[in-house]
Parts: structure tokens; sequence; C-alpha cells
């Protein structure tokens, strides 16, 4: 397997794994808990991590490839509609709607909750439906703006992820945290992905007052 550097110089990859009992002789038996702990519809304490979640991820598949992405708003943003059905608003974005479009021809979803401050996150899998329907779009409105669509989740598994990653990475310690002249703006990124055809001060200029007014 080949892959490249940063530099576009090629770098042989060795040891590439391709029989799945391989991997089983690597690594142990999960321990009982690891399976135990996968629901098929939401527990009490799962759906308290839902409701809590001011962020999350959602990962789908389509014919152009994957996409994960992410999504945030007021803690419980994605609503309960019962124990085995999740209602996630499609709010204004870039128009891009790679997430919606992915569904639309393959209904497999993968959603991550997390917790600002909580080590655990939260894994749901399922397959995903997109309604237009107005009084549900409508009951999501924030400021008067409703989201075109919402995505209808029904779970088909539903378990948390223990803190690991999380501790690992440090991501809640505010010590950890960069600032924002430490890296790139949007603008910067924009201006060297199309070789300064777009982005760039002005772009940057505009972004928060644009964000603002876009936001729902």
């Amino acid at each position: 397997m080949r892959t490249h550097t940063r530099d576009e110089a090629m770098v042989e990859i060795t040891g590439a794994i391709t029989d799945p009992t391989e991997l089983d002789r690597m690594y142990p038996q999960p321990a009982a808990p690891s399976f135990r702990k996968v629901t098929q519809k939401l527990t009490g304490a799962y759906r308290r991590m839902i409701e809590a979640s001011p962020f999350m991820t959602v990962a789908t598949c389509g014919a152009d490839g994957l996409d994960c992405s992410p999504r945030g708003d007021s803690a419980g943003f994605v609503r309960v509609a019962d124990e085995q059905t999740l209602l996630l608003p499609e709010r204004r974005g870039n128009n891009r709607i790679d997430s919606v479009r992915n569904l639309v021809t393959d209904p497999r979803i993968a959603l991550l909750f997390m917790v600002p401050g909580v080590q655990e996150t939260l894994r749901v899998n399922g397959h995903a439906v997109i309604s237009s329907n107005p009084e549900l779009c409508d009951s999501f409105a924030v400021n008067g703006n409703a989201p075109r669509v919402i995505i209808v989740v029904r779970i088909e598994s539903v378990y948390f992820q223990c803190g690991r990653a999380i501790l690992r990475s440090q991501l809640w310690n505010s010590s950890m945290f960069r600032g924002a002249a430490e890296l790139p703006t949007a603008g910067i990124m924009l201006a060297e992905a199309t070789t300064g055809e777009e982005g760039g001060p002005a772009y940057d200029a505009a972004l928060l007052e644009r964000m603002r007014t876009t936001l729902y």
C-alpha cells in the first residue's frame, strides 16, 4: 500500500493487514461489558447523555463516498421522540448538504454525542429518513427560522464509549486550548486550497458577521 506525505513523496507502507483473522490473533477478546452495554433502544442513562449534548458528529455513506460532519446547538438539540427514534434538525450551513444527500440514497447513519467535561461519549447506529413535514420542521424553529428538513433516526444500536480517547487527547483540559492566532484562519485555508482565487483577509473579515446572521 502506498500513500502520500505532506510533500507528495511516496511512502511504502509495510505490514498491511488484509485478513480479519489476523486481527483476532493480535487482539484479545473484549470483556463482556463491551458487548453488554449495547442496547437496541435508549435507556434512561443514554437518553440523559443525548439531552445533555450540545455537540455531535454525523457519519453517512453515499454514491460519492463517506462523510463525517459536525452538528451543534444548545444542549438537547437532538430531540428524543421515543426510545428508538431521534429527531435531528438540519440547520443552515454552506448548502453542500453532504449528509442529507447521502441519506437519500443510503439510509445508514452513525452518531457520536459529546458532552463538554464528560469523558464518556455516546454512539448511535441506525437508519435515517429525511422529512420535510412542515409541522415537524416548524417545531424546531429558532428565532422564527425553521430548518428545511429533519433527519429522523431509527436506532438500531446505542452504547457509551469509554473515555480513553478524551483522556489521551486532554480534550476538555482548558490549559491545552490553542489560540486562534496559532493556526491558519478559514480565509487562509480557503486561499491555499484555491491557489488564491478565493478566501484571504476579506473572507475572514466578513466571516464572523456572515455566520452570526445565518446561524439559523
